[in-house]
C-alpha cells in the first residue's frame, strides 16, 4: 500500500495566519497600553508613599495633642486609627483617579456607599460592637479598674477594645463581653465613687424598748473605723416580723465588694456584741402549735400501752 499525505488547504492556512496576526495586534495594544499607563502608575505609587508619610506624621501630631489630656489609652488608640484611616482613604481615592482618569470622586463615593451597605449587612454584629465600643470609650463612665455588674456578670473591667470588654469576675474567671451588651443594657458601676452605702437587717425581741435598742445599735456602728460616721448611720424600724421587730441599719464605707464585705462583717459583729452586753435578745423564730382538741401527755416514765 502507498501512504498518502494531506496538505492543508489554502483557506485553513489563511485562518491560521489571521489568528496569529490578531493575537500579535492584541499583544502590541496591551504593551502600548501598559507603556501609556506607566507614568500614571508611577505617580500613583508616589501618592501612596506620600500618603504613608502623611499618615505617620498625622498620628504623631495626634499623640502630642492628646498627651497632656486625661483621655484613656483606648480612646487615644481610636483617635490614631481614625486619623490614619481618613488619610489613607483620601490617598487611595487620589491614586485611583490618577490611574483611571475617567473615574470621578462622585463615582468613587457611590461605589464606596454600595460596598459599605453590602459589608454592613454581612458584618452587622461586628459593626454594632465596633460602634458600641467607640461610644463606650467616648463617655466618661466605666473606666479601667471599675467593678461593674451587667446581665449577671460581676467583676472588674481590665481592658476595653473596639469590639469587646474584658471583665475579670470576682472569682477569678475572665469574661469577654461584646460591647453591644454593655451599651444596650443597664450597667451598675459599684466603684463610680470611693464610698457607697451598705445595709443589714437586725431583729430584736418584741419586749425590747425600741428607742433604747436603736441607740445601742447606732453607737456600735459609729464606733467602727471602716464606717464613715460623718455621712451618718441610719437606723429604721422596718417591719413586724414573725418573731422580732426588724431594724434596717445603713452606713457608708468603701465602694469595692471587698470593702463592703469587710465592713458588713465588722458591723454585724459589733451589733451582736453590743446587744448581748445590753441584754437585748436577737430572737430566733418561735413556733406555736394550736390543736382543736386536747392532746394527752404521757407521764414521766410512761412507756405507753403494753401488747400481750
Amino acid at each position: 500500500m502507498q501512504a498518502t499525505q494531506t496538505m492543508p488547504s489554502g483557506e485553513t492556512y489563511d485562518q491560521t495566519v489571521n489568528t496569529f496576526s490578531t493575537l500579535q495586534d492584541q499583544l502590541v495594544d496591551m504593551a502600548e497600553g501598559f507603556v501609556r499607563a506607566v507614568p500614571g502608575l508611577v505617580i500613583a505609587l508616589f501618592i501612596l508613599l506620600l500618603t504613608w508619610i502623611m499618615a505617620k506624621f498625622a498620628v504623631r501630631i495626634a499623640d502630642r495633642l492628646t498627651a497632656g489630656t486625661e483621655i484613656r489609652p483606648s480612646l487615644k488608640q481610636l483617635i490614631d486609627t481614625i486619623v490614619r484611616l481618613a488619610i489613607w482613604i483620601v490617598g487611595l481615592m487620589i491614586a485611583l483617579i490618577v490611574i483611571m482618569p475617567g473615574m470621578t470622586p462622585a463615582s468613587l463615593l457611590a461605589g464606596l456607599g454600595i460596598g459599605a451597605v453590602a459589608i454592613g449587612f454581612a458584618f452587622q454584629d461586628i459593626f454594632e460592637n465596633f460602634l458600641a465600643g467607640v461610644l463606650i470609650m467616648v463617655r466618661e463612665k466605666m473606666r479601667i479598674g471599675d467593678v461593674i455588674e451587667c446581665e449577671g456578670i460581676t467583676g472588674k473591667v481590665e481592658h476595653i477594645t473596639l469590639r469587646e470588654t474584658h471583665v475579670r469576675k470576682l472569682s477569678g474567671e475572665l469574661s469577654v463581653v461584646p460591647n453591644s451588651i454593655l451599651f444596650k443594657n443597664p450597667v451598675e458601676i459599684f466603684t463610680d465613687k470611693e464610698q457607697r452605702r451598705h445595709e443589714v437587717v437586725v431583729g430584736v425581741s418584741y419586749d425590747t424598748q425600741l428607742d433604747h435598742a436603736a441607740d445601742i445599735i447606732r453607737r456600735a456602728v459609729e464606733g467602727l473605723d471602716d464606717v464613715l460616721a460623718s455621712k451618718g448611720v441610719d437606723i429604721f424600724a422596718q417591719e413586724f416580723n414573725s418573731s422580732s421587730v426588724d431594724f434596717l441599719v445603713r452606713w457608708w464605707a468603701g465602694s469595692t465588694p471587698r470593702d463592703g464585705w469587710e465592713s458588713k462583717d465588722k458591723v454585724v459583729r459589733a451589733i451582736k456584741a453590743a446587744l448581748d452586753d445590753a441584754g437585748i435578745e436577737i430572737p430566733f423564730p418561735y413556733v406555736t402549735h394550736t390543736f382543736k382538741e386536747a392532746v394527752p401527755v404521757s407521764q414521766s416514765g410512761d412507756t405507753g400501752s403494753k401488747t400481750p
